[in-house]
This record gives C-alpha cells, sequence and structure tokens, in this order.
C-alpha cells in the first residue's frame, strides 16, 4: 500500500517508523564519526530495499545535519539478463540526485568460473567491491557508504563462528585493505524488518538480483531463517545480540592477541570483570534462562 493510500492511523505507524530509522541512522553515524564536514559520500545503490532506504535517509539527514556534505549515488549494472536499466536513472532523476551508473559484465565473469548449482555471492562480491573502490577513488569520494543493516551484522557474526571459526562481524565503519577507501554501513542500528516495511510504504522500485536470488540454499539463509525465528518466539533477543557487538569483554575470551593471559597476576584487591563470567546473568528477558539450549538446537540442524 502506497503512502497516499494509508488512513490516519497508518500514517501515524509509519512516521513512528520513519523516525525511529532516521534516529538510528543519525545516532550510528554519531556514534561511529561517519560523516564530516566536506565529505563526498558515494552512496552504492543496487535498487533493493536497504540501498534505497539508506539514499532516502542521508538525503534527508543532508538537508538538517549541522555538517555539510555531497552525495553521489551509483549502481554498478553487471549486465544480468533482462536487468530493467532505466529504471535507476529515472528514479533518481526524479529526485535531483546526482548519480552515476557504473557498466561492467561481471554477470558473465560469475556465470563462467562459478560452477551451476554453486554459491555465487563471493566472487560477485569481490569483483563489485574492486570496481565500486575504483569508481569511489575516480569520483573523489571520501566515504562509500553500503546498505548493511544490524542484521546483515548479525548474520555476519554467526556466520563467521559456525563456518569460519572466527569472532567477527561488519564493523559500522572500516578501511579498506589497500588503505585508501573509508566504507561506513549508517543502517548499522537498523532492523531489517523496519526497513522492509518502509520500503513498501515508500514504494520503491525493487530491482530483484538474478545472480543470487535464485539460490535458496545460502547458508545466510540459514542464519537468517534462525534469526527470524529466535525473533519471533523471543522478543528481544536479537537487540541483546546487537548489543553484545558493543560490549565485549576480551578477558573471558580466549583470545591471547587480545588480552595477556600468559602475565595474568593475583592481586590483593579486587580484579576488573573477575570472574563475574560465571555468575548467571540477570533475566531481562522472559526467554534468558532457556537462551543457551534453544541456540544449541537451532545450531545442530544447519546444514
Amino acid at each position: 500500500m502506497h503512502l497516499s493510500e494509508l488512513t490516519a492511523k497508518q500514517k501515524y505507524s509509519f512516521n513512528k517508523l520513519q523516525k525511529r530509522l532516521r534516529r538510528h541512522v543519525g545516532k550510528a553515524i554519531e556514534d561511529f564519526n561517519m560523516v564530516e564536514e566536506g565529505d563526498r559520500i558515494m552512496v552504492c545503490l543496487s535498487g533493493g530495499k536497504d540501498s534505497y532506504t539508506l539514499l532516502d535517509i542521508l538525503l534527508y539527514l543532508q538537508r538538517i545535519a549541522p555538517v555539510k556534505f555531497d552525495l553521489i549515488a551509483v549502481n554498478l549494472d553487471q549486465k544480468q539478463p533482462g536487468f530493467p536499466a532505466h529504471v535507476l536513472p529515472e528514479y533518481l532523476s526524479q529526485l535531483g540526485v546526482n548519480f552515476q551508473i557504473v557498466t561492467e559484465d561481471t554477470y558473465s565473469i560469475v556465470k563462467q568460473k562459478i560452477p551451476e548449482g554453486k554459491t555465487t555471492c563471493s566472487l560477485c562480491s569481490r569483483l563489485r567491491r574492486g570496481i565500486l573502490y575504483r569508481t569511489a577513488t575516480e569520483l573523489s569520494a571520501t566515504k562509500i557508504a553500503l546498505g548493511h543493516h544490524r542484521d546483515d551484522m548479525l548474520e555476519t557474526l554467526l556466520l563467521n563462528m559456525f563456518y569460519g571459526g572466527k569472532l567477527k562481524s561488519m564493523p559500522p565503519k572500516l578501511v579498506s585493505d589497500d588503505g585508501k577507501q573509508m566504507v561506513i554501513r549508517p543502517l548499522a542500528y537498523c532492523a531489517e524488518k523496519d526497513i522492509s516495511q518502509y520500503a513498501e510504504k515508500m514504494d520503491f522500485p525493487i530491482i530483484p538480483c538474478n545472480l543470487c536470488g535464485s539460490q535458496e540454499n545460502l547458508q545466510r539463509k540459514v542464519i537468517k531463517q534462525m534469526l527470524q525465528q529466535w525473533d519471533s518466539q523471543y522478543p528481544g533477543r536479537i537487540e541483546n545480540m546487537a548489543r553484545a557487538l558493543q560490549s565485549v569483554v576480551p578477558s573471558h575470551l580466549a583470545d591471547k592477541t587480545l588480552f595477556d593471559f600468559a602475565q595474568l597476576q593475583t592481586q590483593d584487591g579486587p580484579f576488573a570483570e573477575g570472574d563475574i563470567a560465571f555468575d548467571q546473568p540477570e533475566p531481562t528477558l522472559p526467554d534468558a534462562a532457556d537462551s543457551h539450549a534453544t541456540a544449541t538446537v537451532q545450531v545442530v540442524n544447519l546444514s
């Protein structure tokens, strides 16, 4: 249902949703110093709900922010068969947004290199990332804004734990491997379900990805389904997981590069954090007592 068709009650709910998303983006930008005076931000626009929402909110913040910054939307046309190349230029022209369409036939490369039925995401993302970094340099962009949200970060955390053996996620802000590009994720605090509702109400012209859209058994989709089930059965669990990304205690993990276990000594006074990690956490949610058991069952069922 489009905005113009909403009832008064629905418009009220939409306004709350819009304010929440804008507040979350503003908070993430402030917390991680994502935007600075004079920045030229390249907004990567894929044609999906996340990047449309990102651009929409950044345009709003550009109008009201105390710092001045420029935006340029960039779309990578990967020459997928049937790709509606007219959609984004028409949409961005109507908005009056400065934009550039970059055309590179990565679709053929991925199809040639990856056997039928195998996951294309890894190679596709590497090719796309390289092209976008090059484009950012050509456009003299100081920041590259990506549309990854809170749920993407949690999915990546669990993927790396389950399949990569690393406690690692998507950071809200990072420097590229070559040190030349600054990447920001202003949607880091935004829930995917909020973005989905917002995109539907805003009636963004969504463009599906033919490369990965038909791959139903991707590991990420399994993780996504698990998180969605947790969110439905145990309200507040996803929010707690997201908070955990910002509340890391190296002394209670096992990475000797982050904490000097070898030199750990007893002392006369209290030790910061101490052994309180062994205490039962305060049950702030109804499911706190059974969260570990539930997570274990879910993990065992992963393919």
